[in-house]
Order: C-alpha cells, then structure tokens, then sequence
C-alpha cells in the first residue's frame, strides 16, 4: 500500500487526534480559557444529536430493504448474522472480564449524586425497554437508539417484502440514506474544532486524571487486539474448517489485516477479503453476503471498544462495573454494532447507543470522552473487524456446505494445479 494512500486514509483522525491533545494542552496550560470554549464543543454535540436518529434509521432501514438474497442466501444471511452474534458476545464477555480485573479510572474524576445515574430496571423491563418504545413519538429521540435499530430492521424488511429491493420505498431510504451520511460528513469537518474545545474543558476540569485514565486503556486494549488474532480467529477457522484451517487461515489474513490498518475502513478491505475469499475456496456466494455484510454488522474489535468505553465512563462517574450489569452491557456491545458504519468515524451512532443506555442524563461529559476512546483504538478495532469478516466466512461455510468445505476445496486447488 503506498505511503500516501495511509497518510490520506488516517488525515483526518490525526488532524482529530491532534485537536484533542492541543486542546489538552490549553486545558492544562490555561484552565480559565478551556473553560470558557466549551459552547464551542456544545454545538457540535446538538448537530450530532439532531441528524443521529434519521441516519440510523434511513441507513438500517435501506439496507435490509435492498437485499436481494433468496432461499441458500436466506440461509446464508441467518448463519452469518447468527455467528456476528456470538463472536461479539465472546469479544464483549472477554473485555468485560479485564476491566473487572484492570479497570481504566480507579477514581472518579468528580462526583455526581446516586440519582443523577438513574436506577437500574428488573431484566424483564430492561429487554422490553431495549427493544421496543411506548409508541412512535417514543423512537424520534436519541435516548431509544436500540429499539429505533429494531424498528428500522423490521421496517426495511416489511419494504423488502412488499414492493422488493427495487421497489419505489426501498429506493428512497437508500437515496435518504447516501443525504445523511453526507450531512454527517459535513457536520463533521467542524468536528477539530470541537474535540478541541471539548478536551481543554475536560483537562480543565479534571486535570491530569484524563491523561492517566487513557492511558491504562490502551495498555488493556492494543495488546488485546493482537492477542486475540493469534488465539480466537485461530479457533474460529478451526471450527469453520476443521483440519488445515488455520494455517489456511494465516496465508489470507494478512492482506485483509494489512489493508484495513491502512486504510482505517471495513468497507475499504472489502475486496481484498473478496479475493482472499475466492482464493481460499469459499463459496462465491457465501462471500458475496458475509464480506459486505461483515463490513458494517461484523465488529469484534468495537465490540471490545464498546464494554471499554462503559467501564470507562463508569469510572468516570464513580460507578463500579458488577457482574450484575454483564447482560445489560454484552447487549449493548453487540447491538450497538448492527448500527456503526463501515467507514472512519462510523456518524459515532455508538456512542449515542452507548450514552442513551447507561448515561442518558451525563451525555455532554459522556460522548466526547467515549469519542475520544474509539479514535484512540480505532485502527487495531477496524483491524479485528475487518479481518474477523473473512475468518468468519469459514464458520457460514461449514453450516451451508459442510464441516468438510476446506478439505474439498484444497483438493479441488490441488488437482488444478497439477493440470
């Protein structure tokens, strides 16, 4: 990959990143100063709160309403979606176990009143309140991002139903869904200006307790990432291939990992994970769902970001992170995943699910902190993600075309090329 394609992909994040850490510097240098720029950060949190809600739900919406896919694909489509499912789950579980053992804040940057908080739900009211409003006003609110994803996924499927992918409705969310993302990148060139604003208002506040927080969370989470593509991918092809499936594995990942740590977008190594695909033997038609699909739906690496950025904030606010919030938090992981965009940035729908869930009432402290996070770890997440798409090609595989899809495949390899 050349050197200028990298440093074009990762522009932007180092122009955020940079704003970030200058904006920490006038914080420390000058408190009364960061303090008064923070309006400067409040608008673009209020830009960002009024586009989340049409964008999640025209991007969801538009994309289940354009799928072509019929009977093998159907099968297919519930194996791929079935196996994102759980590898996420494995992803969050394992992150929520290290900040138990390894938490982020060990003290709270400020205190807040109990109640500030709110208090947690019985399991049957927080599933319902996960999934579903009280009525249709209830969804236009980015306090309800989970059951707008619901709502978006069953209203795309009913316009995928009744008229078809090319049907009038499908083709206006897709047309809603391209304006959005636009609006979002155009709000978000205004995005530096922002995070600096915001980050010398936080340093301001709560001095070098954020520099100390960051730091131990990336010593839990880069050394994660690689740990994780030398054990769990290697489990996961074995269990989709069976014998030779990771070494088979080894040969094709490293392209994918390659291109997506260059270009900072699962939807960037789309191709490159097509044609790693085809030259493992994968069925064509396996590849063509779970690639593209794996490209926003697939996100081990966000899922672990997702649990780091709760017991983040967490700490935070002084919040202990209990066993008794696993299910709640293992939900939102994976959940909140189905709505990040395959590209840099993703419209940060994350850290709104993340916020409206846990930290309803402490958004404006929440979601910049929570942003800087996932800029900090988004070149290993978007490594694991994208990478994981191909991996996980091997587990459909084995539920559409048998647990001896490999074997068959190499042998076919083998007699062509002794032809």
């Amino acid at each position: 990959m050349e050197k200028k394609s990298v440093l074009k992909n990762y522009r932007f994040l180092v122009i955020m990143l940079l704003a970030m850490v200058v904006g920490c510097v006038v914080g420390w240098v000058a408190p009364e100063f960061g303090k008064t720029i923070k309006p400067l950060g409040t608008v673009f949190i209020n830009m960002m709160f009024c586009v989340v809600v049409p964008l999640v739900f025209a991007s969801i919406s538009s994309s289940v309403a354009c799928m072509k896919s019929r009977k093998r694909a159907g099968k297919i489509l519930g194996s791929t979606i079935a196996t994102f499912v759980v590898t996420g789950l494995i992803a969050a579980f394992i992150m929520f176990v290290l900040m138990k053992i390894f938490p982020p804040v060990l003290e709270a940057w400020t205190s807040f009143e109990t109640e500030e908080m709110g208090d947690y739900a019985s399991i049957s009211e927080l599933i319902v309140n996960f999934f579903t409003a009280s009525d249709f006003v209830g969804l236009l609110t980015r306090k309800a991002m989970l059951p707008l994803i619901v709502f978006s996924l069953l209203f795309g499927f009913a316009t995928n139903a009744a008229q078809g992918p090319d049907g009038p409705i499908a083709q206006w969310l897709s047309g809603l869904s391209e304006v959005m993302l636009k609006f979002v990148q155009i709000i978000t060139y205004y995005a530096p200006v922002a995070f600096f604003a915001i980050f010398a208002d936080l340093v301001a506040t709560y001095g070098e307790q954020v520099m100390e927080g960051y730091g131990r969370a990336l010593l839990v989470y880069y050394p994660l990432c690689f740990i994780y593509v030398f054990t769990a991918f290697p489990l996961f092809a074995w269990f989709g291939g069976g014998k030779g499936a990771i070494k088979t594995m080894f040969r094709h990942i490293t392209r994918p990992a390659v291109v997506s740590l260059g270009t900072c977008s699962s939807v960037a190594t789309i191709p490159t994970n097509m044609e790693e695909a085809e030259s493992t033997g994968i069925s064509k038609d396996v590849s063509e769902i779970v690639v593209p699909l794996g490209a926003t739906m697939h996100m081990d690496g966000s899922c672990f970001s997702c649990v780091l950025k709760i017991a983040f904030v967490f700490g935070v606010f002084g919040q202990d992170l209990s066993w008794g919030q696993l299910i709640p938090i293992l939900l939102v992981a994976v959940f909140s995943s189905v709505g990040m965009s395959g590209v840099p940035g993703g419209g940060y729908i994350g850290e709104y699910i993340i916020c409206s869930i846990f930290f309803p009432t402490q958004m404006e402290i929440a979601f910049p902190i929570l942003v800087m996070i996932g800029n900090l770890v988004d070149p290993p997440a978007t490594m694991i993600n994208a990478a994981g798409d191909y991996v996980v090609s091997y587990i459909v595989s084995r539920f559409v075309d048998g647990k001896d899809w490999l074997v068959k495949a190499l042998a076919k390899k083998s007699e062509t090329a002794a032809e």
